[in-house]
C-alpha cells in the first residue's frame, strides 16, 4: 500500500477509534491518523506475539481499532491533568 493509502486508512481507523471511545480526546487531523497508523501497528505487531497473525500478516481493520483505542486510552492517562 502507498503512503496515501496508508495515511487515509489510518485516518479513517482513527477517527472510528476516537467515535467508540467516550471522552473527549481533543487532537488534530494529523495526531488522529497517527493514532490510526499507531493502533494498526499494535494490533499486527501484538497479534504476531500472541500468535493471531503469522509473520508479516497486518492486522484487520476491527483489529487496527481495537489498537487505536487501546493507544487512546493510553494517551488519555498521559496527557490527563491531575490536580
Amino acid at each position: 500500500m502507498g503512503i496515501i493509502g496508508t495515511i487515509f486508512i489510518g485516518l479513517i481507523v482513527g477517527l472510528v477509534a476516537r467515535f467508540l471511545k467516550p471522552g473527549d480526546d481533543s487532537m488534530g487531523w494529523i495526531m488522529t491518523i497517527l493514532l490510526g497508523i499507531g493502533g494498526s501497528l499494535l494490533a499486527s505487531y501484538g497479534g504476531q506475539a500472541l500468535g493471531l497473525y503469522e509473520a508479516g500478516e497486518g492486522a484487520g481493520f476491527i483489529g487496527a481499532v481495537i489498537g487505536a483505542i487501546i493507544l487512546l486510552v493510553i494517551y488519555g492517562m498521559v496527557t490527563s491533568r491531575k490536580g
